[in-house]
């Protein structure tokens, strides 16, 4: 008995340190395996957002289901490498994604929180490994990192919240028919434009408003503090560690450490 357990124990152990390597490590397939990640994230949002248009069918309830059951190996396998699970379950993220688990395996808690599945883009492009990788293969990302990031958190809230708006208020506010109505009531909150031919009744539908228009503004005023602040590259400095320094700069303003900043050029 004794001998078999060991024997389990010593099977276990390979593979989950293969599975840790793919979401982990710094190798060729690794970093392969995440860009994999990352398509499927992205091809899951666009299919969450086209499908949210169009009647439900039963090709969209199987295809539904497939998705369920990808993220539930995900979900597994990252449980599976996690040091602690208990800690792994105290991460928004794990929550986020638990939930959108559950919406895609059973639509009846609601397609509107299918959209929380975004919210794995977002952890993704926040993983060390995978943004030094995106630095590395990309020029563009390199160039435009803090615009590209600012960018998604603005994405991934609007179509959060206008799930959110859908799926609470569809069946009792007749000015919310569809997801082209909540993702305009979204935005006209967000921009504070208030046109007020769509409103969201009572104290829940007040506080929803206030969270749109307070965390909105803040979302987008710090997209456009990125894309007017003079640009910057990103490179520690080795020695007090300042991380972005004008493009040509060959001296750390911080400490006056010389650089040596790698650009495109030959």
């Amino acid at each position: 008995m004794a001998k078999a357990t060991e024997a389990n124990g010593t099977g276990a152990k390979p593979l989950r340190a293969r599975i840790r390597e793919l979401y982990e490590g710094s190798s060729q397939r690794a970093h392969r395996f995440r860009y994999g990640l990352f398509a499927f994230d992205l091809l899951t949002v666009l299919f969450v957002v086209i499908t949210s248009f169009l009647p439900r069918t039963d090709l969209v309830e199987r295809i539904d289901v497939v998705i369920g059951v990808l993220m539930a190996f995900d979900i597994a396998a990252r449980f599976f490498i996690a040091g602690n699970p208990i800690k792994e379950l105290k991460h928004p993220s794990t929550w986020a994604d638990l939930i959108a688990l559950a919406s895609f395996l059973a639509p009846i808690t609601g397609e509107g929180f299918a959209f929380l599945r975004i919210l794995r883009t977002l952890r993704l492009l926040h993983t060390l490994q995978f943004l030094r990788r995106l630095r590395a293969d990309s020029s563009f990302f390199r160039q435009n990192e803090e615009v590209i990031i600012a960018v998604t958190h603005l994405f991934v809230f609007i179509f959060i919240m206008t799930g959110i708006v859908y799926e609470t208020q569809f069946r009792s506010n007749p000015q919310i028919r569809n997801y082209v109505d909540a993702l305009y009531f979204t935005i006209t909150s967000l921009t504070t434009t208030g046109y007020g031919d769509v409103t969201l009744p009572g104290t829940f539908g007040r506080i929803i408003s206030v969270c749109i228009m307070i965390a909105g503004v803040t979302l987008f005023l710090r997209l456009a503090q990125v894309l007017f602040r003079p640009h910057k590259v990103r490179f520690p400095c080795p020695d007090c560690g300042l991380q972005r320094h004008d493009t040509d700069a060959v001296h750390c303003k911080a400490c006056g450490k010389m650089l040596c900043i790698p650009d495109d050029g030959v």
